[in-house]
């Protein structure tokens, strides 16, 4: 009998759901991180993975911020909306999502997908402000990882005001959008704004989504009318969004 309870408490303890404290090393830096679980986790076979890239007020190394604002939150609200593993990284205080921040984010999500059990053709990127240019300069490295990318009030160029800004396409300015139309034809996108952001300028999704549509490439873009820089709670709010997300499988 006492072996036969311990087999099951060690069960329950192996399908952990929630909000989960997880952490990655990566070029001797320790980076803690979320991984959302559904609660009816067990009674799938495989699973939907999100990555979520925060926004530049949620930086630090307490491994929770980043939960505070944006797809967090959605999910809390109404968890049914969002059944999946959505992986939470969290980029270190004056850091961005470029360079080995955004290489951090990727081993989390590789590290999440070895854990649990991940649909590898059913893989997202979303993020906001910052973190809408993370998932740009994310998607534009690692394509194939993606069946769908959701940047938020985001941009590609670089952006002068926002110290440390380098432009997702490295090179020629000329030839940033024909190349991130290249990279990202035959990937999914969804891209949103606010109408009258005042902290990143809607032309930073306006002119990718154009290049996009120019190229043939599958995107949409849904300019958000009377919404300032949130746009998210919009984004991460809709029904249609939702389903067109759970929609898309890796191309």
């Amino acid at each position: 009998m006492f072996f036969l309870m311990l087999g099951v408490a060690v069960s329950v303890q192996q399908v952990q759901t929630g909000f989960l404290d997880r952490s990655i090393t990566l070029g001797g830096r320790s980076y803690h991180y979320q991984v959302y679980v559904p609660a009816d986790y067990a009674s799938k076979p495989s699973w939907p993975a999100i990555l979520f890239l925060h926004g530049a007020g949620e930086r630090g190394d307490d491994g929770l911020l980043q939960t505070n604002v944006g797809l967090a939150p959605a999910i809390r609200q109404n968890p049914a909306r969002y059944p999946a593993i959505v992986v939470f990284p969290q980029v270190p205080r004056d850091s961005q999502w470029v360079g080995t921040p955004a290489d951090m984010a990727v081993a989390a999500l590789q590290q999440t997908m070895r854990e649990f059990h991940v649909d590898p053709n059913r893989v997202y990127l979303t993020g906001l402000s910052m973190g809408g240019h993370g998932t740009w300069y994310v998607a534009y490295r690692h394509p194939e990882l993606f069946a769908a990318v959701v940047p938020i009030c985001g941009w590609v160029r670089e952006f002068p005001q926002f110290r440390g800004s380098v432009p997702v396409v490295p090179g020629d300015s000329a030839q940033v959008m024909p190349l991130l139309a290249q990279r990202l034809g035959k990937v999914p996108i969804w891209i949103f704004h606010g109408e009258v952001d005042q902290v990143v300028n809607v032309n930073g999704s306006r002119e990718p989504a154009a290049a996009l549509k120019a190229a043939g490439a599958d995107v949409r873009y849904t300019e958000l009318l009377g919404l300032n820089h949130n746009s998210w709670d919009a984004a991460y709010g809709s029904d249609e969004f939702v389903r067109w997300l759970f929609a898309q499988q890796r191309r």
